[in-house]
């Protein structure tokens, strides 16, 4: 088990009516814990933009030293991303180590990533991150242990120029596996779009239930399957894309993706290197926006995520939104009001509701009508039976009827049958 450090959070507050302060600090403290780090003591300012020197202002640094040495902390955490030079000039004046925001989001993200392609796109934006930021490290790193001066400052310039070949040689090979895993996501959409299959991608900020969601569906409909996804209740349990197959009992079907969650100021590191698993919910038929409903703050985090998704550029694909969670403020449960849902994961309830709305706009192509196959086109009736919803069959003497509920493609395929 890894030893908790001890930290204090520090923050800019520049008044920007975009970013609810008090909440980004909060969350701070929840990025901090998930990177197994108790938050101590906390230190904010108001200044009209953060410092452009060391973040906060020269007065809340000589306050900040005696708070360090009272608190015992090993970390100082800072709630934006800070430039390298920044780094270095806190670290040199407060001799602690100090953490930005990104590099917190970026050491979660590399914590819990499983997959190889997930691994990967970590490894890519911490590089990416690292890049600038050598010279910070080298002079940090060289001050722990025993100082590196200037009397070898030529040589600490070549190994400088060395190691930022080497991170763009690392960078550059890692891209290009990543690009391979890519090329078969690509190729597996692809499969999955010639299928005629409806995607329905579940998306939302961090911990709003996605996964609880994704396996309530799975429960109802598969119980007999392990497919479930992993979910907990921690910032980013999933960073991998998972995709189930959800075959309904009228044996119409679609797939269901879930993403990894949003949160405030993402890293543009991370944007990057995910755009490929992101991307995922482009290629959706519609989105299904998690939120999670006993948050007080839901209204900001669900801001958060439909800027993301704007950024992504979904905005033609139809949104619902599924407000999980709803028990625990006294909601009424399961309600729907057009193209909101509230409903509980967790507890299963509301699971139909959420379906029937999902349906009322995946299946519109679907067309009710009365055929009469001859006798030998056999193959059409067991065709029907299994892609269509047959809701009654009788025998006249010149063939099979069927009542049926089917695709308009297959209706139009099929349509010299259709009486």
């Amino acid at each position: 088990m890894e030893e908790r450090l001890k930290a204090i959070a520090i923050g800019v507050n520049t008044k920007d009516k975009n970013n609810d302060f008090e909440y980004s600090m909060l969350e701070l403290k929840g990025l901090a814990d998930a990177r197994q780090i108790d938050v101590v003591g906390e230190l904010t300012q108001n200044l009209p933009r953060p410092n452009h020197v060391h973040y906060i202002g020269k007065g809340k640094i000589d306050e900040l030293l005696p708070l360090l040495e009272e608190w015992e902390a090993d970390v100082l955490i800072t709630n934006d991303e800070l430039a390298p030079s920044q780094i270095r000039v806190l670290e040199e004046k407060l001799d602690v180590r100090v953490m930005d925001r990104t590099m917190l989001i970026l050491d979660i993200f590399a914590e819990r990533a499983k997959t190889r392609e997930a691994q990967l796109q970590v490894e890519v934006a911490q590089l990416q991150y690292m890049l600038p930021r050598l010279v910070g490290r080298r002079e940090s790193l060289g001050r722990q242990g025993g100082g590196s001066g200037l009397a070898n400052r030529g040589a600490g310039e070549t190994k400088l120029e060395l190691d930022r070949r080497r991170i763009e040689e690392k960078i550059t090979a890692l891209n290009k596996e990543l690009d391979s895993v890519v090329d078969l996501r690509t190729t597996q959409r692809k499969q999955r779009k010639k299928s005629e299959i409806p995607v329905v991608s579940l998306v939302g900020y961090t911990n709003a239930g996605k996964s609880t969601t994704m396996n309530a569906f799975v429960e109802t409909f598969h119980p007999n399957e392990n497919k479930q996804v992993f979910e907990k209740d921690m910032l980013f349990a999933t960073l991998e894309t998972s995709v189930r197959n959800i075959t309904l009992p009228d044996k119409k079907e679609f797939l269901l993706t879930d993403t990894v969650g949003f949160v405030n100021k993402l890293p543009h590191q991370l944007v990057k290197a995910f755009r490929s698993t992101l991307e995922e919910v482009v290629e959706a038929d519609l989105i299904v926006h998690v939120v999670d409903y006993s948050d007080p703050h839901y209204e900001k985090l669900m801001k958060v995520t439909d800027q993301t998704l704007d950024e992504l550029g979904t905005g033609d694909i139809p949104i619902i939104y599924a407000f999980n969670k709803a028990e625990l403020v006294d909601e009424e449960v399961p309600r729907v009001e057009k193209d909101r849902i509230y409903f509980s994961a967790k507890n299963r309830i509301g699971i139909d509701e959420l379906l029937g709305v999902v349906k009322s706009y995946i299946f519109k192509d679907y067309k009710r009508c009365q055929m009469l196959i001859p006798f030998d086109k056999g193959q059409l009736i067991s065709y029907f039976n299994e892609n269509a919803t047959v809701l009654e069959t009788e025998y006249e003497e010149n063939g099979t009827k069927l009542t049926l509920e089917c695709k308009t493609s297959d209706a139009e395929r099929f349509k010299d049958y259709i009486i």
